[in-house]
């Protein structure tokens, strides 16, 4: 397997077999054991269930006479002579076989919980770093890393038929639209070959999950602090802390089946390490300490009776841990993950093909040159840099300020400009304000090129703002304020050039007529131009075809650029 930075890296660039070879590989090696993390009691036998009334209910006679006479002389009911003694002989059977944990005739804990709660606390929170930074970054891409490892064939179904570029062989004269709506169908086609079994394995898994986070996120604190500053061997009263132990005790009840290979290793991937070049060494490393963490998890139940001494100090004999809720919503997490995935693989698909289109029109446009672009502005996949949002559409301009309108159109329109006899003021005055705009073009994205770099108005003020101790919101609002407001003078540019260039289209179009008394005429020394410059006529056609057709790769590059800012 090839060398990476962190695991986390690994988790979103290993491919599926690669993951396969890895899992069969940590299975081989691992010592993971299948014993229950809550075990049976000894005799193999439940706890009682039944109400401390049902079960006097169901007493021999002469035990209930006995306890009838016994509540006549101590003032109390029948029924509750009866749990005293049901609740003093447990506790007399706490403190033969679990001593130095729990005095149920103070009804407090003692030192030996504190200890053995203590070092459940470190186990547990072992899990909450790898937890936070899977499950909490990203439930859904967790649960399509853990669904590849179950469900190998279901992944590889998902990642291959959605394909969009294998959608389009299929189906070529299909819409965009009809391929993405395609993409999602065949996803939940997909879904639908999920087995009962991958589902039962997904949602143990998803359990197994949500009793770690509970397990690891549970306040120890709070019920350690309850023994005092520092747990000097100090007791704490039951009744103080027993709905926490209550909530414990159901958590661990849940957890009784320890987490799978496949679950242990999903988690532990994304956890970033740097001192280990080697991932697949370090997961093993990771899952051994989660082995040693779940081995003292489950001696923590064996050691400690916490159900018995919840029984005590609720003075309930029926009580019994009840399992928690969660993970149910594994499949519509997963589910969810996905359909944004082929949607988010539609609109990447989608960007590249109007990339391409784009690039064929630059490379009809600019005759093979090489467009040139923003020295300031952020580019693609450049983090660095202002992003600026007109940045595409004023990098087309500047490259045909420089290498279409200067080299090749100015000689030709210059002439008309300086000496051009306009028989119609209004064509005069059109020819004129857009020729005099992409005359400065250059000047104008040039300025606001050097605005957005270091030192100037905006890119200042974006560097400040990225600085910004202040609150989260004025910050973003700063932000925000400057990239809007660079992108104002942007599109002002863009708007200008645009209006210049179908000003020139027209009124040049009107002047290559050589007719007069339409809305745009020719000018009345035109043949006189044309006698002085060789093929002035035909050149400026020439000309005026390539400002239409700047003006119409401008309307595509901006649809484009809109477009992509929506994708």
């Amino acid at each position: 397997m090839p060398e990476m930075d962190t695991l986390e890296r690994l988790a979103t660039n290993l491919s599926l077999e690669e993951r396969q070879k890895m899992f069969e590989k940590l299975r081989a090696l691992s010592n993971l054991s299948g014993e229950s993390l809550y075990p049976v009691p000894p005799d193999g036998k439940t706890e009682p269930v039944l109400s401390a009334e049902r079960q006097y209910a169901k007493l021999p006679w002469y035990y209930r006479l006995f306890y009838f006479i016994a509540g006549i002389f101590k003032n109390k009911a029948p029924h509750q002579i009866f749990t005293d003694a049901q609740i003093g002989a447990l506790g007399r059977r706490i403190d033969t076989e679990y001593p130095g944990f729990y005095d149920y005739q103070k009804g407090l804990l003692l030192a030996g919980f504190y200890q053995l709660l203590a070092a459940l606390k470190e186990d547990a929170r072992f899990f909450f770093d790898a937890l936070d930074s899977s499950v909490n970054r990203d439930r859904g891409g967790f649960y399509a890393f853990l669904g590849s490892l179950e469900m190998p064939e279901i992944h590889r179904a998902l990642e291959a038929e959605t394909e969009p570029g294998g959608l389009r062989g299929r189906n070529p004269a299909a819409s965009e639209s009809e391929l993405r709506q395609n993409a999602l169908r065949v996803m939940e086609e997909v879904f639908a070959r999920i087995t009962e079994a991958q589902r039962a394995a997904m949602y143990r898994n998803a359990r197994s999950l949500y009793c770690l986070k509970e397990l690891s996120s549970f306040l120890y604190d709070r019920v350690l602090l309850a023994f005092g500053p520092a747990g000097d061997g100090q007791s704490c009263s039951v009744r103080v802390v027993k709905e926490l132990l209550g909530n414990l005790n159901n958590t661990l009840f849940s957890l009784r089946d320890p987490p799978s290979l496949a679950l242990l290793e999903s988690l532990f991937v994304f956890v970033p390490q740097e001192r280990e070049a080697v991932p697949g060494r370090e997961l093993q490393q990771l899952l051994g300490r989660a082995e040693r963490a779940l081995a003292n998890i489950r001696n923590f139940n064996r050691a400690l009776p916490l159900t018995l001494i919840l029984k005590c100090g609720n003075r309930d004999i029926a009580y019994c841990p009840r399992q928690i809720s969660g993970g149910e919503d594994w499949y519509t997490v997963y589910r969810d993950y996905w359909r944004r995935y082929v949607t988010a693989r539609f609109a990447e698909f989608i960007k590249n093909r109007r990339r391409e289109e784009l690039g064929e029109a630059y490379r009809k446009f600019f005759s093979g040159a090489e467009p040139l672009s923003l020295a300031n502005a952020a580019g693609e996949g450049d983090a660095e840099g202002f992003p600026l949002g007109a940045a595409l559409s004023l990098s087309f301009l500047l490259s045909f300020y420089k290498l279409v309108f200067v080299p090749e159109i100015n000689p030709l329109l210059l002439p008309v400009a300086a000496e051009g006899g306009f028989i119609n003021k209004e064509n005069r005055a059109e020819f004129a304000g857009g020729y005099n705009d992409l005359a400065k073009l250059g000047n104008d994205i040039q300025g606001l090129d050097r605005k957005i770099g270091a030192g100037g108005v905006y890119g200042e003020r974006y560097a400040q703002a990225r600085q910004d101790t202040s609150s989260l919101p004025v910050k973003r609002r700063k932000i925000q304020l400057a990239l809007e407001d660079a992108e104002e003078e942007g599109r002002q540019i863009v708007e200008r050039a645009r209006l210049a260039l179908g000003g020139l289209v027209n009124t040049v179009a009107g002047i290559v007529k050589k007719e007069t008394g339409g809305r745009y005429e020719s000018l009345s020394n035109f043949a006189q131009l044309e006698a002085a410059i060789p093929d002035f006529s035909a050149k400026l056609r020439e000309a005026g075809e390539r400002l239409k057709e700047a003006l119409k790769t401008l309307d595509m590059v901006a649809a484009l650029e809109a477009e992509l800012g929506r994708l």
